[in-house]
């Protein structure tokens, strides 16, 4: 069983940045995905186990950026331009596939959530 840690959200101005953190061991690709009361769990981030394959769902794109550092087991999603759409409950999750990492289903673990707030 994997375990994965977040950390990193809380309350910031609309405009301002947030990184999170997901920390898990092994050999995985990794994917963000949010979700806001009522509404459906949406992708944001992912990237492959080298790195190689990164994808972006279009509402962040040019505003957030995903990297890892496998040294230490931790992958980083970091948000600029903070939206107030952006306020949601941000899950970390782990694939052992790397081809359809923008699908909620396509993932194997998932970790408990940050919270994120962007005020107006």
């Amino acid at each position: 069983q994997v375990q994965l840690v977040e950390s990193g959200g809380g309350l910031v101005q609309a405009g301002g940045s947030l990184r999170l953190s997901c920390a898990a061991s092994g050999r995985y690709s990794m994917g963000w995905f949010r979700q806001a009361p009522g509404k459906e769990r949406e992708f944001v981030a992912a990237i492959s186990w080298s790195g190689s394959s990164i994808y972006f769902a279009d509402s962040v794109k040019g505003r957030f950026t995903i990297f890892r550092d496998n040294a230490k087991n931790t992958m980083y999603l970091q948000m600029n331009s903070l939206k107030p759409e952006d306020t949601a409950g941000y899950y970390c999750a782990a694939s052992r596939g790397s081809r359809r990492l923008p699908h909620v289903d396509e993932y194997d673990y998932w970790g408990q959530g940050t919270q994120v707030t962007v005020s107006s």
